[in-house]
């Protein structure tokens, strides 16, 4: 054995023994000062190789020892806190990671409310305000990336970040100021700008450094939703540090780069609204959106499209900053299209609210101003024709702030796309929005030059001295330099389209109705694929939207035909046709039933529509399928916001509570699955009545009862799971009835198949009716089966139809006892 570790582990066997034994105040100081020579804090210190041993091994052993004997007696076993100080020192000046573990491990094991816990959390407030939580975080930057680290990292990761949450469940009352979240995450603020300029003068110092662990602090920290109190003492600090420091500048872009990704859209939103300008936020991130395709999405995609909250100050830094430098001007001129496009949707002028639309606007001026002659040359003939498409279905628009919308963003942007035609002039009134917008029109010198930059644009409504104010409502366009009246166009400059082309374009749809128009009329195959492959999400996204147009979807979807070689086509039509299914349930699940007797089907969709509506029963009985769904649906481009998305959030605060808090008690410490409402309860009936009603009537395509035998057992399996899906609801007995009566008029069939979807029906029967039910309405209906199936268990020829027949007669047997009439066969 190594003599070094040997010598350690024995004096720390013998001063464990002296403090858990020993009331002698004098004897257990002495012993606590001979510990303290392996931390290096006395005069005669240990050897570094036995301080290394001690601290690596011995340490928390030592740490849980001295947390074992705190009591006010033990404390008092010597005068004036002496004991208390040098007991103290332990946590406060050893290694930082394994103080901070066994502090926050004994405040959660202690007995709330107790001497012990308050003197703990006082103690973890002293080790706050000394500085160790950076000592904490620094210790990881040099950690090598093994299994043990990566455990170690974890669990202080979760212990770091969640810390207020910890002690505020275990002080409730008497939680103390330091551990507040407002006082809490600013101090950890300031810990994590201590640990980067150790990693700076380290790295300056010639040693390799990881930021990891920082990153996943403050990823962690801001997706808690502590992004101001963290990052309003980062950034500006930052902003300074990295001013002409290309050191700093490459520490903060590796800081962002390591933020894992399901926090990357927490970190960036809140850095885009902390940084005062596109320069800092620049120097904060670098081309981070060039090499990570999570940050690309939400820097172009997610902060313009899919959430409008963002204020214009922070508009304008997210906006500029991909224009300040040439390896992302690429994605501005790619930001501008698609805003352009979205802007002059109609389906989206339609169905997304106002605010949204101004926000979308705003966005689509500044990008205007950020890019250059050149490049907008580059691409001019495009965006004309959206420019073009998008004005006309705003004019056309019944509602005055959407025409204005219009008119404002048409007479920016034609000066700035075609700048040597005239002017385009509109009548609006103006107002404090007008004025705004019009503002954020000024140009801005571009990457190619100031000089091309374009004329500022500030266009003026163009009101008639001799006339009334035109209103908003009655849009009047002219040529300026035009004397003619504003009603005639006899003498209008025609606008010069001898250069444009036809634009087809085979973008993802972004709304449900763009879908249906893709998959009837559309004849570009990759629009027509990609509607196909876009339609299940936007089903579950906007469900409102789903439901206008429920019935036509499902009808298009059941008779959609493979056009091109589209790779999983019959799996992409049956989740979208189940999506549907389960969005508007009553009306689709009936059409379906009803369409399934109907003509002109072949066998193939009338077995998808079996499996359509038995994986959208399944998917309806799911419990807590309410909550993912509105998980699922974030606001998109044709999704109205509403507080539906605070049930949501609030969903994964408690989710996460509940995984992150550890709870002792001496019951069990789980708690039960959150109960909810069956959805299938209420439309059970629409799933399930409309397939029995005329099985036993044949039409010239389809006989069930003749040679369509596999649709038969189809059926019959079909009918069994959509009753257990119904399972303890109250339409569960009227389907048992229907169900078994179903089952005795097929039970002689002569198809393996169909007999053993048989013999399941009524094993689902038993399972989804409970007992005193089946007791009350069903008893002559299972006196009959119990006979049945006693034949079959002993005589059929098909091995699967007897084993189901035993279980069936099993699942009798247990309801023996209540059904007491039954006789043995």
């Amino acid at each position: 054995m190594d003599p070094v570790a040997s010598a350690v582990r024995l004096a720390v066997q013998e001063a464990v023994h002296i403090l858990s034994s020993s009331e002698d105040g004098g004897h257990i100081i002495s012993t606590l000062q001979s510990l303290r020579r392996y931390l290096g804090e006395t005069e005669t210190q240990a050897p570094p190789e036995e301080q290394e041993e001690f601290s690596r091994t011995h340490f928390s052993t030592i740490l849980r020892c001295l947390v074992g004997k705190l009591s006010p007696d033990w404390l008092d076993l010597l005068p004036d806190g002496q004991l208390e100080e040098l007991w103290a020192s332990f946590f406060l000046e050893g290694p930082a990671d394994q103080a901070f573990l066994v502090l926050m491990e004994s405040i959660e094991g202690a007995a709330s409310p107790s001497f012990r816990l308050m003197k703990m959390a006082r103690l973890l407030a002293r080790f706050l305000s000394a500085g160790r939580m950076a000592a904490v975080m620094e210790g990881q930057c040099g950690q090598q990336a093994g299994p043990a680290s990566r455990l170690l990292q974890e669990t202080l990761l979760t212990r770091v970040v969640g810390l207020p949450d910890h002690l505020g469940n275990r002080l409730q009352r008497e939680t103390l100021a330091a551990f507040f979240p407002q006082n809490y995450f600013p101090l950890l603020g300031e810990e994590v700008l201590r640990v980067l300029q150790a990693v700076v003068d380290s790295l300056r110092g010639g040693l390799d450094c990881s930021v990891s662990f920082l990153s996943q602090v403050l990823g962690k920290a801001c997706v808690h939703g502590r992004q101001k109190e963290i990052l309003g003492v980062l950034v500006p600090r930052l902003t300074v540090l990295t001013q002409g420091n290309c050191l700093w500048q490459r520490v903060c872009w590796r800081l962002v780069e390591c933020v894992p990704d399901r926090a990357m859209e927490a970190v960036l939103k809140g850095l885009v609204e902390a940084a005062p300008g596109p320069e800092v936020l620049s120097r904060l991130l670098g081309n981070l959106v060039t090499k990570s395709k999570k940050a690309q999405f939400v820097m172009t995609q997610k902060l313009l499209f899919l959430q409008y909250s963002c204020s214009m100050p922070m508009l304008q830094s997210l906006l500029g900053y991909l224009a300040m430098d040439s390896q992302r001007r690429p994605l501005l001129v790619q930001a501008l299209k698609e805003l352009l496009e979205t802007w002059g949707s109609s389906s989206a002028i339609r169905h997304t609210p106002l605010e949204q639309q101004r926000y979308v606007s705003k966005a689509l001026l500044i990008c205007l101003t950020h890019l250059g002659e050149a490049e907008l040359r580059a691409s001019r003939d495009e965006l004309l024709a959206s420019l073009m498409e998008g004005v006309k279905s705003r004019l056309d628009s019944s509602l005055p702030p959407v025409r204005r919308l219009g008119m404002i963003v048409a007479e920016v942007a034609s000066a700035r796309l075609h700048p040597e035609g005239p002017p385009l002039k509109f009548q609006y009134e103006e107002d404090e929005l007008t004025r705004e917008m019009l503002a954020l029109a000024v140009p801005r010198p571009a990457a190619d030059g100031p000089s091309e930059a374009g004329p500022p644009v500030a266009p003026v409504s163009g009101e008639s001295p001799d006339q009334e104010t035109v209103d908003s409502g009655g849009p009047q366009a002219g040529w300026e330099g035009s004397d003619s009246e504003l009603d005639s166009d006899d003498e209008l400059v025609p606008y010069d389209m001898s250069g444009d082309g036809e634009q087809r374009g085979s973008k993802t749809p972004a709304y449900v109705r763009d879908c249906l128009e893709a998959l009837t009329a559309s004849e570009d195959w990759e629009r027509w694929e990609a509607a196909l492959r876009a339609l299940e999400g936007l089903v579950l996204k906007s469900p409102a939207a789903t439901r206008e147009v429920s019935l036509e979807l499902a009808k298009v979807l059941l008779h959609l035909e493979e056009k091109t070689a589209v790779a999983g086509f019959e799996r992409l039509r049956q989740r979208a046709l189940v999506a549907v299914t389960v969005t508007d349930p009553a009306r689709v699940a009936e059409y379906l039933a009803v369409q399934f007797y109907a003509l002109n089907y072949s066998l193939r969709q009338r077995m998808d529509i079996l499996d359509v509506l038995a994986l959208a029963a399944q998917e309806l009985s799911r419990p807590g399928r309410l909550g993912r769904a509105a998980q699922r649906g974030s606001p998109g481009p044709g999704s109205q916001p509403s507080g539906a998305a605070v049930p949501a959030w609030k969903a994964v605060v408690e989710e996460r509570v509940r995984c992150k808090t550890r709870r002792f008690c001496k019951g069990s410490t789980g708690r039960a699955a959150a109960a909810g409402p069956n959805e299938f309860n209420a439309v059970a009936g629409y799933f399930f009545f409309p397939l029995l009603q005329r099985f036993d009537r044949p039409v010239v395509t389809f006989d069930l009862l003749g040679d369509d035998q596999l649709v038969l057992g189809r059926l019959a399996h079909t009918l069994g799971a959509l009753m257990y899906l119904a399972v303890n609801t109250a339409v569960a007995v009227p389907m048992g009835k229907a169900l078994l009566e179903f089952v005795w008029a097929l039970r002689f069939h002569g198809d393996a198949y169909v007999r053993r979807g048989l013999l399941s029906a009524v094993s689902s029967v038993l399972l989804s009716v409970p007992a005193e039910w089946l007791l009350a309405d069903l008893l002559d209906e299972l006196l009959e089966a119990r006979s049945w199936l006693a034949d079959v268990a002993e005589q059929d020829a098909d091995e699967d139809c007897r084993l189901l027949a035993v279980k069936a007669l099993l699942l009798l047997e247990k309801l023996r006892d209540r059904l007491l009439p039954l006789s043995s066969p």
